[in-house]
């Protein structure tokens, strides 16, 4: 393992932090950055030091590699890189391992996964939760599925180094689990956390409406579900939703997990009527936002509904 080559595609909120614990914490015996814009993964690379560096192209960094990580935003441009990478006929894969961390939906890690099997090379569907400071943190909570042998190589970079817990979806089993899985399990827990804002949205605003106050109910929040949850209301109250330059969970990225959620549930014979109402928020978001509106602006939103400027303050 301490000969391992290892690279890192895409460069956004989390992937930043999930390649700075690689490069400080990892087993690897070097780190090669790749991202769509070059000057970013340089002036990453300068951040961390150490032996890593950048790669111009996809051919380069995978040719350079035995374990490549990619952490993109969503199935298009997932299914660019691969196709890209299968591509280049030259190089052998049969020795590499791709680690794919993005939130895509299910057929889509079954349809790379079958690629790269069909070149030799072994793939793991490893979605991740956590916000862009607990990827900062090496806190992240990852989601490996696929072959045994495949997710055993990328092991050693998730406990300790990326990650604080591990939910294997192979673990115990005794068999190769359907890379699918890992994807309906990130898809679905996106869906909770968005419709989870969107309600606690709703109720800050009924608590401005009826004249409670947003601060009595932050402070019950705080007191019975500390946590992620009471950070969003803070981002809320503060106006940090409608004031950022850059979002933490990008409107049009929200969206796709919810679009992939309801065709899940569709294929079962569910309708998920909450995804429906966190869609419409997420909506007015876009509108009043463009494409950098994040999802606690969905109080904005809210907030519209019920007869109130989109902005608290």
């Amino acid at each position: 393992m301490a000969g391992i080559r290892v690279a890192w595609i895409g460069l956004g909120n989390i992937g930043r932090g999930m390649s700075s614990n690689i490069a400080q914490k990892g087993p690897q015996s070097s780190l090669i950055l790749f991202n769509r814009t070059t000057s970013r993964a340089t002036a990453h690379a300068e951040k961390l030091g150490g032996n890593v560096t950048v790669a111009t192209s996809l051919t380069e960094a995978v040719k350079a590699s035995d374990l490549i990580f990619t952490c993109v935003g969503d199935d298009p441009a997932i299914d660019s890189i691969t196709e890209t990478i299968l591509s280049d006929k030259e190089t052998d894969l049969s020795t590499k391992t791709f680690v794919d961390c993005s939130t895509v939906h299910p057929d889509t890690s079954r349809r790379t996964e079958a690629a790269y099997e069909a070149r030799g090379a072994s793939f793991v569907a490893c979605p991740v939760f956590g916000a862009p400071n607990m990827a900062d943190a090496g806190q992240m909570i990852v989601v490996p599925a696929g072959k045994q042998s495949a997710i055993a190589k990328a092991k050693p970079f998730f406990e300790g180094v990326v990650a604080k817990a591990t939910i294997d979806l192979s673990s115990g089993t005794g068999a190769d689990i359907d890379v699918g899985r890992a994807s309906t399990l990130k898809v679905l827990g996106n869906t909770f956390i968005l419709n989870t804002v969107g309600v606690l949205a709703e109720s800050l605003t009924a608590a401005d409406a009826t004249g409670l106050g947003t601060g009595p109910f932050r402070q019950w929040l705080e007191l019975f579900n500390p946590g992620p949850f009471a950070k969003y209301a803070d981002r809320m109250i503060s106006g940090d939703y409608y004031q950022r330059e850059e979002p933490l969970f990008a409107v049009d990225l929200a969206r796709k997990d919810l679009r992939h959620a309801s065709n899940i549930a569709k294929e079962g014979g569910q309708r998920m009527r909450n995804v429906e109402v966190t869609d419409h928020f997420l909506q007015e978001v876009k509108a009043e936002k463009g494409e950098k509106g994040d999802i606690a602006a969905v109080y904005g939103a809210a907030r519209k509904a019920a007869g109130l400027k989109f902005e608290n303050q």
